[in-house]
């Protein structure tokens, strides 16, 4: 092989290279879109939640009293204010008992 076709060789595989190089940039650009990216995360978000929700319910048929018990704790977290004010109100309205007084005037 002379210098002539060793140069010409050396320039194809650079022009082959420069080809790659520009598809795989285009590939990137075009994968780092933000309409791209926005898709990605929300296809990502629900493969999570289908995948959590198939978790739980698999272990939701394992135990389900401890499920049960754990809806219930969370439940009475979430009513908890509410809760607390209508015990407030039932202890003050019966530590506080109006006395009955015989006459009518007290």
């Amino acid at each position: 092989m002379n210098l002539e076709s060793r140069y010409r060789a050396a320039c194809d595989r650079a022009d082959a290279a420069r080809g790659r190089l520009h598809l795989t940039a285009e590939e990137a650009k075009a994968r780092i879109t933000p309409a791209r990216l926005k898709q990605d995360a929300k296809d990502k978000a629900g493969a999570a939640v289908r995948d959590s929700i198939a978790n739980v319910a698999a272990k939701a048929q394992q135990r389900p009293v401890a499920i049960g018990a754990a809806a219930a704790a969370f439940g009475l977290f979430l009513a908890r204010r509410p809760l607390a004010a209508l015990f407030g109100r039932l202890y003050v309205r019966f530590k506080n008992r109006p006395e009955l007084s015989e006459t009518d005037n007290g």
